[in-house]
């Protein structure tokens, strides 16, 4: 399938033609939801970890899964090139309505659009990032993986104006993640991560890494992780599906530890290129 393909409303066309309506609630009012899923050479990895994710932001905005899990299979299958590493986009929105209106409209029919890319090498990931903290200024429901993503986008822009590839959020006082990304850190050979409270996104990766590390006894632990601990950090890194595990080697303009990707990071990193193989 050529690259320009996507998927939209039970049609393959090429993007140029793929177009909504400017009454689309996801248009007018960020009604909707997102998933992002990495395919290695043909395998779509965590499938069932990434479409309950995507199920249970759906429930939580109170729109019905418009497909099963054979039928989303059935949906990716033409875009799967066994020579690439790539990544899904799906965007679900509430559809288009006959007036903007914030209720929700009584008949509707939901907006399916399906995109896949290939997962550009990300430098960062060999020589490690720096990362800038500042006050987590979203809105509460961030368990939902919701396509109203503009206080991530101003958070992530005011992270690339001081020169940094990544955002790390702070709300009194304590970690929750990145702005696109979940957070790692480890203290005297401990993984940590903040809660899966409501506060973070349930990341498919974060959940990996706890898994790998478990499976290979790593101490690891998910807790509350407090700004000093952040700062005192022997190693910080930053996941996500399709940049996976990045360290950051200097935060707020110190160094990380001796400012090198640690060796937590590179065992772990190891650990998740061969699950990639295996899962």
């Amino acid at each position: 399938m050529s690259d320009q393909t996507v998927y939209l409303n039970g049609v393959y066309l090429p993007l140029q033609d793929a177009k909504i309506s400017v009454l689309d609630r996801g248009f007018l009012f960020g009604d909707g939801v997102y998933e992002v899923i990495p395919v290695y050479s043909g395998h779509i990895f965590r499938i069932n970890e990434h479409l309950t994710r995507l199920d249970n932001s759906l429930k939580a905005i109170r729109l019905e899964n418009p497909h099963t899990t054979a039928e989303w299979l059935a949906i990716f299958e033409p875009f799967l090139d066994s020579s690439k590493e790539q990544y899904f986009y799906v965007q679900i929105t509430r559809g288009a309505a006959s007036k903007r209106d914030h209720a929700f409209p009584e008949q509707v029919q939901p907006t399916v659009f399906v995109m896949c890319s290939d997962i550009k090498p990300f430098e960062g990931k060999v020589s490690g990032v720096k990362a800038v903290t500042l006050d987590d200024t979203r809105w509460e429901l961030c368990q939902i993986k919701a396509i109203t993503l503009l206080a991530n986008i101003l958070l992530r822009q005011e992270a690339l104006d001081q020169g940094c590839a990544e955002a790390i959020l702070i709300k009194q006082g304590y970690v929750t993640e990145g702005a696109a990304s979940n957070v790692f850190i480890v203290i005297d050979g401990v993984l940590m991560t903040p809660l899966n409270n409501g506060a973070i996104l349930p990341g498919i990766t974060r959940d990996v890494i706890l898994e790998l590390a478990k499976r290979n006894n790593i101490p690891c632990s998910e807790q509350v992780i407090a700004m000093e601990a952040l700062e005192s950090a022997s190693e910080i890194w930053v996941t996500s599906s399709t940049r996976e595990i990045i360290p950051v080697i200097e935060l707020d303009g110190k160094p990380v530890a001796d400012g090198k990707p640690g060796a937590l990071f590179k065992q772990m990193d190891a650990l998740l290129q061969n699950e990639k193989k295996i899962s």
